[in-house]
């Protein structure tokens, strides 16, 4: 049985590890040993029940051939940090789909990929490494860049491209055929009815740029 190390012991990092134990009811015969969490702070955990420790830090841990990781950062600047310093020493980063989510034939998903509960992605859908995809739906023929984080109740629309390191807010709205550049923040609740610049910082109805 391959072993699996989760990436953070934050809120992400305890919901990722029910959804491995849930795709290991689902699925025993593939299923992954939890071995623990990594975390730089090694308060990570306190207060919190949790079945499992944190096993190490982040910037010493040195990755053995039988493990595997998961990525559990919201933020994507934070994940393409943890993701590159693991990989340079040999890290290999498991895709993690919850029984319930559902990703529709001829899509393609990269290294990394997380995909919450309820979560749906279209046919035709290109998706880069280290996305996480919470209880969204991705529409036909979108696409979305490395690193990107789609937070829950988002209606991502067909044939949408969303670059790098993209973070998208709790009930978003992204219109059909719209270009999001990299580095792009869209806050909670935003309708984005127009194409973003890299590094664009948006939120409302419509969504507009802002300073934060």
């Amino acid at each position: 049985m391959r072993k699996i190390i989760i990436v953070g012991a934050g809120g992400l990092g305890r919901e990722i590890m029910q959804w491995v134990k849930d795709f290991n009811f689902a699925y025993p015969n593939r299923a992954l040993y939890i071995k623990g969490f990594i975390d730089d702070n090694i308060k990570s955990l306190d207060g919190y029940d949790c079945e499992y420790d944190i096993i190490g830090n982040i910037q010493d841990w040195k990755p053995n051939s039988d493990e595997v990781f998961a990525c559990a950062f919201h933020d994507p600047a934070e994940k393409e940090r943890a993701v590159s310093l693991l990989k340079s020493k040999g890290a290999v980063f498991e895709t993690i789909i919850h029984p319930s989510a559902v990703v529709c034939e001829n899509s393609r998903i990269g290294e990394g990929f997380i995909a919450y509960p309820n979560c749906y992605v279209s046919v035709n859908v290109k998706i880069g490494d280290f996305v996480t995809i919470m209880a969204s739906a991705i529409g036909y023929d979108a696409q979305i860049g490395d690193y990107t984080t789609i937070c829950s109740e988002c209606g991502i629309s067909g044939k949408i491209k969303i670059g790098k390191s993209v973070f998208v807010g709790n009930n978003a709205v992204i219109l059909t055929t719209r270009n999001i550049g990299d580095f792009s923040h869209i806050a909670p609740g935003s309708v984005v009815m127009t194409n973003l610049k890299p590094n664009s910082k948006v939120m409302g109805n419509p969504a507009k740029q802002i300073l934060f």
